[in-house]
């Protein structure tokens, strides 16, 4: 049982605003957040996908109790800046203020030889899981509610390290001197190099940390204290066709059958997407996760199947200052062109 001065009390619902909340971790994190009383704004590609999302919460939320929170599933398409300024001018116009904005929603098509494109035409990985949570900040960040212990949490991976052990596998992250960004020509590849899709899912998780970094830094300029919070989930690997690996399940099946089977049911280095939800409704939730500034938590194998879930350093190319000053930079430069 956790100690009260750890959670937020009954009568002080938070409205939580997520991305990616429609399967896997969001999901898991969704159920337990509208269980303790919160309100969930849970963005949704199209009207088919809310319904759905809405079927499975109703069938998952066993519990009646009469203090659940209430769920919105208005429509948002994160591979369209367009549907993000369309959500946000909703959002504002329905007076919505917001206490926890969750980015969590990813994506990684890892086997597919060419690159896929969002509707401005920009390299999906880098679209979906860097430069629409950028925007999507952006927007959001006004209708914060700074009087009710507000939070900023981004989901990222320990792959974003290359001395991590997963980050070790294959190609490692690195940004360059972004030269691909800077070309702002339907770049491959953040760096510049030709397109690698477990590459440009490990750089985007980079920008990731990068990204939250430098956000706080610009929300303490502005003096407002909201944390932001960068966290791992460790690799997650669910039993059902849905969660992260979806999209890599259509580019290399059998790979992916084989390589689930190794990872979860013979290493047993992966966690549930239940127990990875939860870490995310406790970092939501929770009053130790209130630190000031940018933090960085990791869910960490210790021994086969357990985990611990601690504070963690981050990469060396995570910590400089120029990358973090020139990704902000050239992410606004490309939006403005995008949207001019």
């Amino acid at each position: 049982m956790k100690e009260k001065s750890n959670v937020f009390k009954k009568n002080k619902p938070l409205t939580i605003f997520i991305t990616g909340g429609s399967s896997g971790i969001g999901f898991q994190a969704v159920l337990k957040l509208i269980s303790l009383g919160h309100n969930i704004i849970l963005p949704c590609k199209n009207i088919s996908r809310a319904n759905e999302v809405l079927t499975n919460l109703f069938n998952h939320s066993l519990d009646k109790s009469s203090d659940k929170g209430e769920i919105f599933t208005p429509i948002m398409d994160l591979s369209d800046l367009n549907s993000i300024d369309s959500l946000c001018s909703e959002v504002k116009n329905r007076r919505w203020n917001i206490d926890v904005l969750i980015l969590n929603a990813g994506l990684q098509y890892t086997g597919s030889k060419t690159p896929r494109r969002s509707t401005q035409g920009i390299e999906l990985t880098f679209a979906v899981n860097h430069l629409s949570h950028f925007y999507l900040t952006q927007k959001i960040l006004p209708l914060i509610d700074i009087s009710n212990d507000p939070k900023i949490i981004i989901t990222s991976s320990e792959v974003h390290n290359p001395n991590s052990g997963g980050g070790k596998v294959g190609a490692k992250a690195s940004l360059g001197n972004l030269k691909g960004l800077e070309s702002c020509a339907g770049f491959d590849m953040i760096d510049g190099n030709k397109f690698n899709a477990d590459k440009a899912y490990k750089d985007s998780k980079l920008c990731n940390i990068i990204f939250a970094r430098k956000l706080s830094e610009y929300l303490i300029s502005k003096k407002l204290s909201i944390p932001v919070i960068a966290w791992a989930p460790g690799l997650v690997i669910s039993r059902d066709n849905q969660g992260f690996f979806r999209y890599s399940r259509k580019y290399n099946q059998l790979g992916q059958i084989l390589f689930s089977f190794l990872a979860r049911d013979i290493l047993r280095i992966t966690t549930s997407s239940k127990n990875a939800g939860l870490l995310l409704s406790d970092l939501a939730c929770l009053c130790k996760y209130r630190k000031p500034g940018f933090n960085y938590y990791s869910n960490k194998i210790v021994s086969l199947g357990k985990f611990t879930f601690e504070q963690t350093e981050i990469s060396n190319d995570a910590q400089r200052r120029d990358l973090s000053d020139k990704l902000w930079e050239l992410s606004q430069s490309l939006i403005d062109r995008i949207l001019k």
